[in-house]
């Protein structure tokens, strides 16, 4: 193609390369006339590459591996799912040719390794104790780095090197639920949940799953314990018709799929081509927060009650960070495992219910007794409101799952909210964390902590019940 020049005294010719995707300039102009040149030349640039951009889409980016071979060590043991799945062994390396996505990287072997970690590079400290529960429990705490390139888990306390921070927390709490008193072994029964069976696949057969026995009865349906292709355990919840918006909810399940964080219950996908529709998620095997709670009241200390505060807030946390609004936190909507981790579960579900529970006085639905002025009258939801929701739930936690307003009718909660009536100040509770969820009762959302602020909190309130 010819392009002519604003400038009379030369012309200017280009052609295109189908081979490289390049535009090649040929100029020819006299000697002295260099300086006009510059500025031709700058002028033909720019429209070559306007013209050529519009007309052919460039090529994708070529593998982020520039820097050579990027080798990782399993932590964990991992049993391929699908036959383009890898199987990880604990301690031995492999080789990553393409990080694909946030969650799946492709390595040697055309398979994939587990998920990356929910903060990329770091280290988790995991640590067990009776005093988180009948049987113990374990907290996870990240390493993390400053500016500056120390290492701490609590602010206050930096290091030079990891190996100095352990030390120093051998013999200091210091914000963690008790000193790192005995190294363990292997890291084996802490295996996290995958994000998925693949890095795609979000429609699950129903033929690959087997039901094992009836767990009970949540908001939507029936639950019930199974496995997917004999292979591990999962939570099957049966969406019973008209219970929900189904149509809008398979496409905010393709969304809610891609959050993973150790303390979300893992949505692992969905079957919706038969009715009932179900929903396949990972399993937690202590059951509902809510009635484990009311089961084992008076057997838990202070620490464990202020510990699954600091799961949920570590949850609500990474969905704060993502922009991600849950609308029905709950005790009834987190989960325990076996090792008495607490992980928040159906977030982002409220929208899609029909439940007279979620029902105002005026016909808007959501979960009245854990809901703000501003959800209450106005139905807007943030950040800010599941931050009221977080403060209702600490309540729970510490009345060991009684029921907010008991007796009291939707509509007459919403009058009392309104004129600036909350709730009381739970026995097991310290006037310190009375406080806290108190804040998150502000009248206002702006007045109301966020999760960063609250998790720092529950934290220091942690360190100093140790």
């Amino acid at each position: 193609c010819d392009f002519s020049s604003p400038f009379s005294d030369h012309s200017i010719h280009s052609f295109f390369c189908c081979c490289c995707s390049c535009v090649c300039v040929c100029v020819c102009v006299f000697f002295h006339y260099c300086i006009t040149i510059l500025f031709s030349l700058r002028y033909i640039y720019i429209c070559c590459n306007q013209t050529d951009r519009s007309r052919r889409k460039l090529p994708p980016p070529p593998p982020d591996n520039d820097d050579g071979d990027i080798l990782v060590v399993a932590m964990y043991d991992f049993t391929a799912k699908e036959d383009t799945d890898l199987t990880l062994t604990q301690g031995d390396e492999y080789t990553i040719l393409h990080k694909q996505d946030q969650l799946w990287w492709r390595a040697k072997e055309g398979g994939f390794v587990v998920r990356e970690s929910s903060q990329q590079s770091c280290y988790t400290v995991s640590v067990f104790t009776k005093a988180l529960g009948i049987n113990g429990g374990i907290r996870h705490y990240q390493i993390k780095l400053n500016d500056s390139g120390s290492f701490y888990l609590c602010e206050k306390h930096i290091f030079t090197s990891i190996p100095e921070l352990i030390e120093y927390h051998n013999h200091n709490a210091a914000g963690l639920v008790t000193r790192l008193r005995y190294a363990v072994g292997p890291m084996g029964r802490c295996v996290p949940a995958t994000p998925g069976f693949s890095s795609e696949k979000w429609e699950i057969d129903p033929s690959e799953l087997t039901v094992m026995k009836e767990l009970g009865c949540g908001q939507f349906g029936l639950v019930r314990l199974g496995k997917w292709r004999a292979l591990c355990k999962v939570a099957i919840k049966t969406i019973n018709e008209g219970a929900m918006h189904e149509e809008d909810f398979i496409e905010e399940a393709k969304i809610m799929m891609r959050l993973c964080h150790p303390k979300l219950v893992q949505l692992y996908g969905v079957c919706t081509r038969q009715h009932p529709m179900c929903i396949v998620t990972e399993f937690m095997e202590n059951g509902c927060l809510l009635n484990y709670l009311r089961q084992n009241g008076g057997t838990v200390g202070q620490p464990w009650l202020l510990s699954v505060c600091q799961d949920t807030c570590e949850a609500m946390q990474y969905l704060e960070t993502h922009n991600f609004i849950h609308r029905d936190l709950a005790a009834r909507n987190c989960l325990v495992s076996d090792k008495n981790v607490v992980k928040v579960c159906d977030f982002g579900m409220t929208r899609y219910v029909l439940d007279n529970q979620y029902t105002s006085s005026t016909g808007s639905k959501f979960p009245v007794k854990w809901s703000p002025p501003e959800v209450l009258h106005y139905n807007k939801y943030s950040s800010k409101s599941d931050v009221w929701s977080f403060g209702v739930l600490m309540w729970e936690v510490f009345t060991e799952g009684k029921t907010p307003f008991d007796g009291r009718a939707n509509v007459d909660v919403v009058d009392e909210i309104t004129r600036g009536h909350r709730l009381y100040r739970p026995h097991k509770a310290s006037n310190d964390v009375y406080q806290l969820m108190y804040q998150c009762w502000h009248e206002r959302p702006q007045g109301r902590p966020s999760f960063s602020e609250l998790l720092k909190r529950i934290r220091l309130l942690a360190e100093l019940a140790d």
